[in-house]
């Protein structure tokens, strides 16, 4: 059985968005509004890059930069430069009827930034997914959504795995190269002991899911077969990412009336198939002109 071991002494409220990149790992504490990075030593506590005063979704590292990243915070998409101030592209949810935000997101292969939204009850088919191109224009692509997570691409960029949490369902789009237009959905897996959060494809295709409430991470080969169950002693898995064949896992203390000793970790995990970095957020200049929060 595989060692899953939590070295750090940090314990996350919600702790999601795990990227192997070229600036190295990184994550975020969702509702602190918060950027990290595990750098240093395993057992070294996580390292601030940057605190937003709205929730912080998920980033990518932009490319061609030294350190700006594109995120799903608050109720849009903005760029968070290195002194940590932002430049909103657009916020499609700040107008909602119901209060919302940003949840997970990531580059696809072919540089494009993708993030869901959801509203903060949790509201039935209230949440979006959304989409950045390479000019800074924001689009929404899927509606009717509860609770987005992922999406994770295939290496090719052509597939899109995105979860709804609340509903206990992954599904699969096929991926137009050229436009980024999303095929009709079908259903990969459905989990009905739990909900389906972060996900990461690795070199053979299959895709590693933290699966909220059962304490566990699932690997699912293409076909969409249970292959492997990786059990941890904290009962929210969140987000996970491959560096090489170590598997990161982060999880959430939030909502949880007697968290234990592990419950908002950040866990690792040796496993036999190595994943490759995430993709960065490419763009042809100029960006669109920044615009501030209202």
């Amino acid at each position: 059985m595989t060692d899953v071991e939590a070295l750090r002494p940090d314990r996350l409220e919600l702790g999601e968005g795990i990227r192997w990149t070229d600036r190295g790992v990184i994550l975020v504490d969702i509702l602190a509004g918060r950027l990290l990075t595990a750098a240093g030593s395993p057992t070294d506590p996580l390292r601030q890059l940057a605190r937003l005063p709205v929730p912080l979704g998920a980033v990518a590292p932009v490319a061609g930069t030294a350190d700006t990243w594109i995120a799903a915070a608050g109720t849009g998409m903005c760029l968070l430069a290195p002194d940590g101030s932002t430049h909103w592209l657009a916020q499609p949810e700040a107008d909602a009827a119901r209060p919302m935000r940003m949840n997970d997101g990531t580059a696809d292969p072919l540089g494009r930034f993708w993030a869901g939204s959801m509203a903060y009850d949790a509201d039935e088919g209230r949440g979006s997914l959304y989409r950045v191109d390479d000019d800074g224009t924001v689009t929404r692509v899927l509606d009717g959504i509860t609770v987005p997570n992922g999406p994770a691409f295939t290496a090719d960029g052509e597939v899109m795995y995105l979860a709804d949490s609340a509903r206990g369902v992954i599904r699969r789009h096929a991926v137009d190269p050229a436009t980024g237009g999303l095929g009709a959905p079908e259903v990969f897996v459905t989990v009905d002991d739990g909900s389906p959060d972060g996900m990461v494809v690795d070199a053979e295709g299959a895709v590693w899911v933290a699966v909220w409430g059962t304490g566990t991470v699932r690997r699912y080969r293409a076909d969409g077969r249970l292959d492997r169950v990786l059990r941890l002693p904290a009962r929210q898995p969140a987000g996970v990412c491959l560096v090489r064949d170590v598997l990161h896992i982060t999880t959430a203390h939030v909502g949880l009336a007697a968290p234990g000793p592990h419950d908002g970790a950040v866990f690792t995990a040796r496993v036999d198939v190595p994943g490759r970095p995430a993709d960065a957020y490419r763009h042809r200049p100029p960006l669109p002109a920044p615009r501030e929060a209202s």
